[in-house]
């Protein structure tokens, strides 16, 4: 019977980084930006926009690369909390402060396209297998928001 021999190999790491106490992301309603979206809508006809149920939030301290982003109520919230679809436009503070006000509204309608015409809840995502139109979509609203400057 053969003996196993144990080695005790141990492989010198880099010293762990201590962890940062991260912050915590602060998400505050922003009337000004739902004001910017309904003034949008209304502006571009965008008809099949509910605007009472398209709500801005300003948020802080968060770790994305994105300077906005969208959340929608899948159905099956609504149907829990007796909710008609909604949607929440986020933007983050640090980024979307920044831009002038004519990039903040092609951030805005960037995220506005991503709601869908039928407006159930559910988002449209940037790309689907067989389809690019979206960032067309994004570009004639873009064209359209300009001339109407």
């Amino acid at each position: 019977m053969q003996k196993f021999i144990r080695y005790n190999f141990r492989v010198k790491s880099k010293p762990r980084q201590k962890r940062s106490k991260s912050k915590v992301v602060d998400w505050q309603p922003a009337p000004d930006i739902d004001k910017r979206i309904k003034k949008l809508i209304k502006r571009l006809e965008l008809t099949w926009l509910e605007k009472n149920n398209i709500h801005g939030f300003r948020s802080r301290n968060t770790k994305t690369r994105a300077s906005a982003r969208i959340w929608g109520l899948p159905r099956i919230w609504q149907k829990a909390l007796h909710k008609s679809p909604s949607y929440v436009i986020e933007v983050i503070s640090e980024k979307f402060d920044k831009l002038t006000e004519i990039q903040q509204d092609k951030i805005l309608l960037h995220e506005l396209v991503h709601i869908p015409k039928n407006f159930s809840g559910s988002l449209v995502p940037h790309y689907r297998k067989g389809k690019r139109n979206f960032q067309n979509k994004v570009e004639v609203l873009v064209n359209k928001y300009m001339k109407a400057r």
